[in-house]
């Protein structure tokens, strides 16, 4: 994996950050148009279930974003849902998703396409 771009490295921290401040399976960050970031961890709940990355989504919505830059999940496991790559396609096509391990080592990139 080459190494990233300082700024998609930052969406790396950020996730991982999320997801060990509640012990979550997984954590994500996006950064939107503007630059400004959106870090989130997985939602577990009897009547709500939400990825990391859709709910960092959701939030950059709810903020106003129009568009997104780059977004990162921070998991054990080896690949991104694709729940989690339709909510990014439906804001922005095309955008890079880092996958990195829960040390933060950046596995692959994937294009939400």
């Amino acid at each position: 994996m080459p190494d990233l771009d300082p700024e998609d490295s930052k969406l790396i921290t950020l996730a991982r950050a999320a997801r060990a401040r509640i012990e979550a399976l997984e954590g994500a960050a996006v950064r939107d148009g503007d630059g400004r970031t959106y870090a989130a961890a997985n939602v577990s709940l009897p009547s709500l279930s939400l990825t990391a990355l859709q709910l960092a989504v959701a939030q950059a919505v709810a903020a106003g974003a129009r568009k997104l830059e780059a977004a990162a999940v921070v998991t054990e496991g080896s690949t991104v849902d694709e729940a989690s790559l339709a909510v990014v396609r439906d804001l922005t096509p095309g955008i890079p998703v880092h996958l990195a391990t829960p040390n933060g080592t950046p596995v692959k990139t994937v294009t939400a396409r």
